[in-house]
C-alpha cells in the first residue's frame, strides 16, 4: 500500500498565562516566570484527534473542558500553510464534552478567558489513501484445460467502491512461473488492456491450454504505479472424496505423560468414512540434523463415527538432547478408505512447552501502608491447571538481579500457600517473587536459595511476581501509586453484540471528593466515543472500585479498537491506561446467502437467495468442498480485506511534535500517555519532554517504552420407501460434476434481495458458498454457507486423472446404501469400444447391501482409445426372492438406478516428444513469407499427435519469461546449479581458495571457475554478490597461468557438453581471457597481456572454427582490430549460408547443434562488438540471428548450458541495437486446410504469449508477416513415440512392484555424459515416498530402487 503523505512543518508548542493564574510546572522559553508550585487545582482542557487523517475524509475530534472558573472561549482551528478554518468555537463557563466531524487538515486549539489563555498546535499527517484492490478466483486450483474465472474489486479505505476504479486504465496479465521443479512455462499467456468496470466489479476469465504445465500461475493487475498479484495452481489432480481432521491440544507440556490425538474422517456429504486410520507423530530434529524422532506404529479401525483416538507416551520424544530437536511435534493423520484403498492425510503441528507448572499471587493487596503487615496468598498449579499440593516454594523480595530470600512456603491440598510480610523498614515499592524449590544454587551457600533465570529448554515452573506500592500522598517530588486499568478480554468480541467494558480504579491517599474518569474508544479510522463517569474519592487510604459502560460492537470497531481511560486526581496528577480489544472481522454491509431448500438432490431445482443493501452488485461463487480439501484455506476471508487497509493507530515520525526541555527534581518521574494513534491538544502534562534539566545538566534521550499504566502531573502543555411387486423404474443419470457450480454477478435491486434459480449438479457432496456485495454504502462479505447434495442410494467411481493405453488399470466402483432397509444391488458397466473391462475372479457383481453399508467391486480395465473417454457404470436395486440378513429385500420407489458417467484421459504409450520450428520475421513495411513443413516421425503412435503455433513480439520474450526452465535438467552439482536460484546454491561448490568444482570436492576446475566468474560478474548488476568471492575466483585463475601465458587445464568436468568447444589450453585461455575482459580488466593488465600474447602466438588457430570464433570475440573485447579482423574474414569464408541464414559448425560434417550454436553466437558477438556497428553489420548479424532463432527449443533455450548462455548473450546484444519503441505487425498462419490463424503484434502485447492449436498436424504451413515490427513464431509438434519396456502381465498382480532398471550407454561418444533418467509410473501406481526420500544425491554411481504401490489413482 503506497500513500501520498502531507504534513505541516514548523508548528510548535506555545502557551501563555496571564493575570496571575498559575499552571503547575509551566515554563516558557526555559524560564520559570512564576513562584514555586501552587498546590490547588485549576481548569484543564483536552482535544483528541487521530494522528493520521485521510485526505478529504470526514474525521471526528472530541473536546473536553473541566473545572472552568470563568467564562472561557474554546476555539479549534484547522490550519494549513495557505488556509485557516475555524472548526469549532464555544463560549462557556460550564464543563462540556463535545465531539465534532471535520474534513482533514491540521489542528490548533485555543482556550481563552479574561484571565486565562492557552494555545496548542499539533502536526497531523494528511495521507492520500489510494484505493485498495483484491483479486478473487473461482477456485484456488485448476486442471489443464479448465477456465480460470476471476474478479477485480477496488475499494477505498472506508471499504466503499472506489469512485476512480471505473476510470482506471488497468492491465490484467496472467503469468505462470516455475514452482519448485514443476514445469510451468513462465510465459505471459493472457492480457487485457484498459479494462473498466461498468458496475463495481470487473469479471474476466481465461481458458487454460489442455497442455498447460503444472505449477503456480499468477494474475497481475497494474494501474498507475501500483501492481497487485494473485496466485493459483495448475495440477493434474483427483479431488478427495473425504476429509481428515485432527483434534489435539495446540500445546503440550514436556512434563505430561501422554499425548491424546483424535482423528476423524468424513465424506464431503457428511457421512463417516469406514477404513483404517493411521497416526504418525514426529519430533523434527534441528535443521542441521537429517532425521527425526517418530512414533509411527499407531493403527486403528475407524468407529461408526469415522473416528479413532490415540494416546502416545510423551517419553518417546524426550529421550534425546533438547538441543538436537525442535520444540514441536508434527502430527500426520492418514485414512485408508475401506474397499478402494484411497488414502488422504492431514497434518498439524503442536508446540512443546517447557512450562510444567504456574505460580501466581492472589488475594494480595497491591497497596500497603507503611509499617503494617501484609497478608497474601500464592497459588501453585500444574501445566493442566490442577493444584500442586505439598509443594515447597521460596518467597523473594527485590529485583531479580538483587533479590533476597524472605520465606519458605508449602502449599496445601488446594495448591495454596499463605504468607505475611512486615513492611517495617520499607519505604516505597516492594517487588515480590515466588519460585519453585527446584532452582539452582550456583555460587550461593547451599542453605540459601537464589532467584535465577531459567536455563534454555529446561522444564520449569513459571514464576509469580507482584509489586506492592506504598500508600503516600502525591507531591511534586513523588510519583503517585494511583492507577487505572482497562480490563481486557482475550476473546474476539462478536459483531452486533453489546459488550460491557470495565475500568478498574485505585486511588491512593487523595483528597476526598468527586473525580471524573474519562474514556475514549478509538475505532479503525476515528474516535467512536468519548464519555466520562464521576466517582467519589473517600477519606480512606485507598479508594478502589470499577466503572463500566456498554459498547455496541459495530463494523466501525473492526478488526480491533482501543479504549483509553484517564483521570485527573485531586492532587492534579493524571493517571491513564489503555487496552486493545479484538472483534470479529465484520462489515457494515450485512450480506446473507442461502439455498432454498436447505439440502438438495442431484438434478433437481433450487433457488439461491442473496440479500444485502438495496442496489448492490454481488459476486457469487459456489464450489465443491473437495476443492478446499485439496487446497485448504484458499478462499476470500474478511482478514484478507482488512489486511489491505492502511494502519492508522500510531503516530508517524514526521508528525511527532517537539517538546520543551523540562527542569525536574530528583524524585520526579515522567511517564508518557498511552499511544493509540491520537494527537492530544491539552494543557495537561501527558507527554515526555525531549530533555530534562537536572542539577545543572541537560539530559536527552531517544525512543522510549510506552507502558500501560501512566501517572503524570497536571496542568502543563502536552498531548421414504416401500415394498412392491413391480415398482416403477426411476433412473438417476449423473453426468454433471463441476468443481465450480456457480460463478455469477447478481444485483439485489431496490429491495436488497435477489433470487437465482439453479439446477443442482450431480455430485454427491457439500457445496460451499462465497458471496460479497458492493453498494454505495460499502463492502459486505456473507458468512460461508454449506449446501449438501445427497441421495441415499448411489454409486461412486474411483478414477485417476489419466491412464496409459496398453496398461491395465483396476477400475473400482463403490455402492453406498444409507437407507434403513436391505436391497439386492447389481452393478453393470456400459459397453464401449474405448476400453475393455475384465471381471475379477471371485468377485460377485450382484450382492446384498443393507442399511448404512457399502461395497466395492472392480474390473481390470484396458483402454484402447486415446483422448478423453466416458466411463459409464450403473448400480440398480433389483427385485429378489433371496433375503439379506434375514430381511426381505426392498426396492426404492425413487432412485432405484444410479447411472454415473465420468471422464477419463487416456494417454498414449511411449515417450512424449516435442519438436519445434522457429521463425523470426521482421517485415519492415513489406510482406515476408516462410513455409514450415510439419511431418511426423516414423514411430509415432497414431492419435498422439498435436500441433500448436505461438507468436511473440520479442525474440527474447520466451527465454526471459522462462529463465529457470531453459534447460530441462536437475540441479545438484556445480555444473548445473548456475541456472537455478544460482548464487546461494552455487557457493556450495566453492573451495576455500576461490575455485569451483563439479561437486565441491577434489581439485578446482579452471573452466568451471571461469564460467562462474563470468556469470557472477554479469549478475552483480542485478543482485548482490560479495565482491570478495569474485576476487577470490579471479586470483585462483591467475595462479593457474603458465609462463607461456596460457592457462593450465585443471579439474574434472562430468558434463561434457557444458563446456562447449573448450577442449585445449588455447580455447581455455581464450575463455578465461573473455571472462577477465568482461569483468572490466584492461587489455594491458599483466595477466591479460600474457594470455592475449598466448593467443596471438598460437599456431593453427584458423583450422579450428570454434577457436577462431571465440578468439575473434576476445580480441573484440580487447579492442585489438589487428588480431580481430583476420579472424572475422576467415569466419566469413567458412560460414554456411542458405536462404538468407548464416551459421558456422566445427567441420562440414559436424552434427552437433549445440557446438554450432555456440560458434555462431561468438561470431555474432564479435561482429556486433564495435561501439557503432554499421547497417551492413546489422544486416549481416540478422542472418545469424534468424538461424539462431530456428535452433531454440520450446522453452526459449538451446541444447546445453553453455550454448544457451552464449546465445542469449548474443541475442540480447542484437536486440539492444535494433530496439524500436513503436511498430506493429500482423502474422497470418495458413494451414494446409481450413481457415488461417491471425495474430496481432504491437508494443502493448510484445511479451504476450499468443498460442493456438493448429487444425492439421502434418503438412506445409505458410507464415506471413505484414507491418513494421518483428515477430518470433514457433510451431511445435507434440508426439508420442513407441519406446516402451514390456513388463510381464503376471507382474502386475502383485501389490508391490520393485523397479530395478539397468541402464547402458550406447551413444557415439567415447565416454558417457551426465544423464537424466525419466521413469514413468504405471497406471494406478504411485511412488512410495519413503523410498524416494532415501535417494542420496551424492551416490552418483548407483541406482536407487523405488517401491511402487498399487493405488486407485496416481498422485
Amino acid at each position: 500500500m503506497h500513500s501520498t503523505r502531507k504534513y505541516l512543518k514548523g508548528l510548535y508548542l506555545n502557551g501563555q498565562i496571564n493575570k496571575g493564574k498559575y499552571l503547575k510546572g509551566l515554563y516558557l522559553n526555559g524560564q520559570n516566570k512564576h513562584r514555586p508550585f501552587k498546590y490547588f487545582l485549576v481548569l484543564y482542557y483536552m482535544v483528541a484527534v487521530p494522528a493520521i487523517l485521510g485526505s478529504g475524509a470526514e474525521v471526528k475530534f472530541c473536546a473536553r473542558l473541566l473545572q472552568p472558573n470563568e467564562s472561557l472561549t474554546t476555539t479549534v482551528t484547522l490550519m494549513s500553510q495557505n488556509l485557516t478554518i475555524t472548526l469549532y468555537k464555544k463560549e462557556s463557563r460550564q464543563e462540556f464534552d463535545d465531539c465534532h466531524k471535520f474534513m482533514a487538515w491540521n489542528l490548533q486549539v485555543e482556550v481563552s478567558g479574561e484571565t486565562f489563555y492557552s494555545r496548542e498546535v499539533r502536526k497531523v499527517l494528511i495521507r492520500v489513501n489510494k484505493p485498495v484492490t483484491f483479486i478473487q478466483t473461482d477456485k484456488p486450483i485448476y486442471l489443464p484445460g479448465q477456465t480460470v474465472h476471476f474478479r477485480l474489486v477496488t475499494l477505498d479505505t472506508n471499504l466503499r467502491p472506489a469512485s476512480s476504479c471505473a476510470d482506471l486504465s488497468c492491465l490484467f496479465i496472467i503469468k505462470s512461473f516455475l514452482f519448485v521443479s514443476q514445469d510451468a512455462n513462465g510465459n505471459r499467456i493472457g492480457q487485457w488492456l484498459k479494462q473498466t468496470s461498468a458496475g463495481k466489479i470487473l469479471q474476466l476469465s481465461h481458458p487454460l491450454n489442455t497442455e498447460a504445465k503444472e505449477g503456480t500461475y499468477q494474475i497481475s493487475v497494474s494501474f498507475e504505479e501500483d501492481r497487485i498479484f494473485h496466485n493459483f495452481k495448475v495440477e493434474k489432480y483427483v479431488l478427495p472424496k473425504f476429509d481428515v481432521k485432527i483434534t489435539s491440544d495446540d500445546e503440550v507440556s514436556i512434563a505430561q505423560e501422554e499425548i491424546s490425538v483424535k482423528i476423524c474422517a468424513k465424506y464431503t456429504y457428511g457421512q463417516p468414512v469406514p477404513g483404517t486410520l493411521k497416526l504418525e507423530i514426529c519430533r523434527p530434529f534441528d535443521q542441521y540434523v537429517f532425521r527425526e524422532v517418530d512414533d509411527s506404529g499407531n493403527l486403528s479401525e475407524a468407529d461408526k463415527e469415522g473416528c479413532a483416538t490415540f494416546t502416545v507416551p510423551m517419553s518417546t520424544f524426550t529421550k534425546l538432547d533438547p538441543k538436537a530437536v525442535q520444540d514441536s511435534l508434527e502430527i500426520i493423520a492418514k485414512m485408508e478408505e475401506e474397499g478402494t484403498g484411497i488414502t488422504h492425510s492431514h497434518n498439524s503441528r503442536v508446540s512443546i512447552s517447557y512450562v510444567i507448572g504456574k505460580l501466581s499471587f492472589f488475594d494480595t493487596p497491591k497497596v500497603y501502608e507503611k509499617d503494617t503487615t501484609v497478608e497474601g496468598k500464592v497459588k501453585a498449579l500444574r501445566y493442566n491447571d490442577q493444584p500442586l499440593a505439598n509443594m515447597d516454594l521460596y518467597l523473594f523480595e527485590g529485583e531479580r538481579w538483587s533479590s533476597r530470600h524472605l520465606q519458605n512456603l508449602t502449599t496445601d491440598n488446594n495448591g495454596v500457600a499463605t504468607f505475611s510480610l512486615d513492611t517495617a523498614g520499607h519505604n516505597g515499592n516492594i517487588r515480590l517473587h515466588v519460585r519453585h524449590s527446584d532452582i539452582t544454587f550456583l555460587s550461593a551457600p547451599l542453605d540459601k536459595p537464589v532467584l535465577e533465570y531459567v536455563g534454555y529448554r529446561v522444564p520449569y515452573h513459571e514464576t509469580g511476581d507482584i509489586t506492592l506500592s506504598m500508600a503516600q500522598q502525591s507531591s511534586p517530588d513523588t510519583k503517585t501509586v494511583s492507577l487505572l486499568e482497562v480490563k481486557k478480554t482475550e476473546r474476539a468480541l462478536p459483531c452486533g453484540s453489546e459488550e460491557e467494558i470495565t475500568i478498574h480504579y485505585t486511588v491512593v491517599q487523595e483528597a476526598q471528593g468527586p473525580m471524573d474518569i474519562n474514556y475514549l474508544v478509538i475505532g479503525r479510522n476515528d474516535i467512536v466515543m468519548q464519555e466520562f463517569q464521576k466517582i467519589v474519592v473517600t477519606d480512606n487510604t485507598v479508594t478502589e472500585g470499577s466503572i463500566s459502560f456498554k459498547l455496541p460492537i459495530t463494523a466501525a470497531l473492526a478488526p480491533n479498537f482501543v479504549v483509553v481511560a484517564f483521570a485527573v486526581l485531586p492532587s492534579s496528577y493524571v493517571i491513564a491506561h489503555s487496552a486493545e480489544f479484538n472483534t470479529e472481522k465484520c462489515f457494515s454491509h450485512k450480506v446473507e446467502v442461502k439455498f432454498n431448500p436447505d439440502e438438495g438432490v442431484p438434478g433437481e431445482d433450487a433457488t439461491l437467495q442473496v440479500s444485502g443493501h438495496p442496489d448492490s452488485l454481488c459476486g457469487i461463487s459456489v464450489i465443491d468442498q473437495s476443492v478446499l480439501i485439496q487446497e485448504p484455506g484458499k478462499y476470500l476471508k474478511a482478514e484478507m480485506i482488512y489486511n489491505l487497509l492502511p494502519r492508522n493507530r500510531y503516530v508517524p515520525y514526521e508528525v511527532r511534535d517537539p517538546t520543551q526541555c523540562l527542569p525536574v527534581r530528583p524524585k520526579r518521574s515522567i511517564i508518557p500517555y498511552p499511544n493509540a494513534g491520537l494527537k492530544i491538544l491539552t494543557n495537561l502534562m501527558i507527554r515526555v519532554p525531549d530533555c530534562l534539566h537536572y542539577l545543572g545538566r541537560e539530559y536527552h534521550y531517544g525512543r522510549h517504552y510506552v507502558p500501560q499504566r501512566v501517572a503524570m502531573n497536571s496542568p502543563v502543555g502536552g498531548s421414504g420407501f416401500g415394498a412392491g411387486a413391480a415398482p416403477p423404474v426411476i433412473e438417476t443419470v449423473r453426468t454433471f460434476f463441476p468443481e465450480t457450480w456457480i460463478w455469477d454477478l447478481v444485483e439485489t435491486g431496490e429491495f436488497g434481495k435477489a433470487d437465482m434459480p439453479v439446477k443442482i449438479p450431480d455430485t454427491i457432496t457439500t457445496w460451499e458458498t462465497e458471496a460479497f456485495c458492493l453498494s454505495s454504502q460499502g463492502f459486505g462479505l456473507a458468512p460461508r454457507k454449506n449446501f449438501t447434495v445427497f441421495q441415499p442410494f448411489f454409486l461412486e467411481l474411483s478414477l485417476p486423472y489419466s491412464i496409459i493405453r496398453g496398461e491395465n488399470f483396476e477400475l473400482k466402483a463403490t455402492v453406498f446404501n444409507y437407507l434403513t432397509s436391505c436391497m439386492m444391488v447389481a452393478v453393470t458397466p456400459a459397453p464401449t469400444d474405448d476400453y475393455t473391462l475384465t471381471l475379477v475372479p471371485g468377485l460377485n457383481y450382484k450382492f446384498c447391501l443393507c442399511g448404512n453399508e457399502r461395497k466395492t467391486v472392480s474390473w481390470n480395465m484396458s483402454p484402447t482409445a486415446l483422448g478423453t473417454v466416458d466411463v459409464i457404470v450403473s448400480a440398480e436395486a433389483v427385485s429378489s426372492d433371496v433375503s439379506c440378513n434375514n430381511e426381505i429385500v426392498e426396492v426404492p420407489v425413487r432412485g432405484r438406478i444410479d447411472k454415473v458417467t465420468k471422464k477419463l484421459i487416456v494417454k498414449a504409450e511411449g515417450i512424449e516428444m516435442v519438436k519445434t520450428h522457429n521463425l523470426l520475421l521482421c517485415p519492415k513495411d513489406q510482406t515476408l513469407t516462410e513455409e514450415i513443413d510439419v511431418q511426423l516421425p516414423d514411430n509415432v503412435i497414431v492419435g498422439s499427435d498435436r500441433a500448436m503455433v505461438s507468436v511473440m513480439g520479442n525474440i527474447l520474450g520466451r527465454a526471459m519469461k522462462n529463465l529457470d526452465g531453459l534447460l530441462r535438467m536437475p540441479y545438484g552439482c556445480g555444473m548445473v546449479s548456475e541456472k537455478d536460484h544460482g548464487i546461494i546454491r552455487q557457493l556450495n561448490y566453492k573451495h576455500d581458495d576461490g575455485a569451483y568444482s563439479a561437486f565441491g570436492t577434489g581439485s578446482g576446475n579452471t573452466w568451471l571457475t571461469a564460467f562462474v566468474l563470468r556469470s557472477f560478474v554479469k549478475a552483480k548488476n542485478f543482485i548482490y554478490i560479495d565482491p570478495a568471492k569474485i576476487e577470490e575466483s579471479k586470483l585462483w585463475l591467475q595462479s593457474k597461468q603458465m609462463p607461456s601465458g596460457c592457462f593450465e587445464k585443471v579439474g574434472k568436468l562430468f558434463h561434457n557438453e557444458m563446456k562447449g568447444g573448450v577442449s585445449d589450453e588455447v580455447t581455455l585461455t581464450a575463455y578465461i581471457s573473455a571472462a577477465l575482459l568482461e569483468m572490466g580488466l584492461p587489455a594491458d593488465d599483466p595477466v591479460l597481456a600474457q594470455s592475449l600474447n598466448c593467443l596471438t602466438t598460437s599456431e593453427g588457430v584458423q583450422s579450428n572454427t570454434y577457436t577462431t570464433a571465440l578468439m575473434s570475440y576476445v580480441f573484440t573485447l580487447a579492442h585489438n582490430a589487428t588480431a580481430r579482423n583476420p579472424l572475422l574474414s576467415h569466419l566469413d569464408t567458412v560460414a554456411h549460408t542458405d536462404g538468407g541464414l548464416r551459421h558456422w559448425s566445427q567441420t562440414s560434417a559436424e552434427t552437433s547443434a549445440s557446438l554450432s550454436v555456440e560458434i555462431s553466437s561468438y561470431g555474432l558477438l564479435a561482429k556486433l562488438g564495435s561501439s557503432n556497428p554499421t547497417a551492413s553489420d546489422l544486416g549481416y548479424a540478422a542472418q545469424i540471428v534468424r538461424w539462431l532463432i530456428k535452433q531454440q527449443n520450446y522453452y526459449g533455450g538451446f541444447s546445453s548450458t553453455q550454448d544457451t548462455v552464449v546465445a542469449l548473450q548474443a541475442l540480447t546484444r542484437y536486440s539492444s541495437l535494433v530496439y524500436s519503441p513503436g511498430g506493429q505487425s500482423t502474422v497470418t498462419v495458413k494451414p494446409p486446410s481450413g481457415a488461417p490463424l491471425v495474430f496481432q503484434v504491437n508494443q502493448n502485447n510484445k511479451l504476450l504469449y499468443q498460442e493456438q492449436s493448429l487444425p492439421d498436424v502434418t503438412g506445409i504451413y505458410t507464415v506471413e508477416a505484414n507491418g513494421d515490427a518483428c515477430a518470433a513464431i514457433q510451431v511445435s509438434e507434440g508426439t508420442t513415440s513407441q519406446r516402451t519396456l514390456s513388463i510381464p502381465e503376471s507382474t502386475l498382480l502383485f501389490m508391490e512392484l520393485a523397479c530395478s532398471p539397468v541402464f547402458v550407454y550406447n551413444g557415439k561418444a567415447e565416454i558417457s555424459n551426465m544423464a537424466v533418467i525419466d521413469i514413468k509410473i504405471l497406471s494406478g501406481f504411485s511412488v512410495d515416498s519413503e523410498s524416494l526420500n532415501a535417494v542420496s544425491c551424492y551416490e552418483v554411481l548407483y541406482c536407487k530402487f523405488f517401491r511402487l504401490f498399487k493405488m486407485p489413482y496416481d498422485t
